[in-house]
């Protein structure tokens, strides 16, 4: 290859069916196949490699021209465009930013729709705390005045018995 300068590419099949390949470096396999194709007339490539070929090349430009676009977004590599390429991405940003103030207010809509609710259920618990408290505290007055103004047999109201039982001895006397 070095002395004749010649285009040289080997193809390596092993038993294991791994494939290794040596190239030129001037040239790569596609392109020598490529050759070999155009000059002895014979088709390597099928038609359904050929479209998934071209199907790759096509996707690959397209996956280009998205980073362009995405550089070009974050501004950068803007000094290159016309002020005609300017107007697209102006109004790309322009809705953007349209769309991420409607995401804030909704989200804005929503704490505060929220906060009413819960004012709401706190004034209603409040207002329930409130008529207990005043139920309980009825209750309590009618607990007391029934309790002093009995005929005074309190025997009958409350049974109550007492017993104490010495737990730890007297300290108080002296030993």
């Amino acid at each position: 290859s070095v002395l004749c300068e010649a285009q040289v590419s080997v193809v390596i099949f092993s038993s294991s069916g791994k494939m290794s390949e040596y190239c030129s470096p001037s040239t790569s396999l596609p392109k020598i196949l490529e050759r070999y194709q155009v000059n002895c007339g014979k088709k390597i490539w099928d038609p359904k490699h050929e479209h998934l070929s071209a199907e790759i090349d096509r996707i690959k430009k397209e996956n280009d021209n998205m980073q362009i676009q995405l550089r070009h977004l974050k501004g950068e590599d803007l000094n290159s465009l016309q002020p005609k390429e300017l107007i697209p991405i102006e109004e790309a940003l322009e809705n953007g930013i349209r769309g991420v103030r409607e995401k804030q207010n909704d989200f804005l809509r929503m704490l505060k729709k929220n906060e009413r609710i819960l004012e709401e259920d706190n004034k209603r618990l409040t207002y329930i705390l409130h008529h207990q408290q005043l139920a309980m505290d009825e209750n309590m007055r009618n607990l007391e005045f029934a309790y002093h103004h009995k005929d005074g047999d309190f025997g009958s109201q409350m049974p109550m018995a007492f017993r104490v039982q010495p737990i730890q001895p007297n300290l108080h006397e002296d030993k």
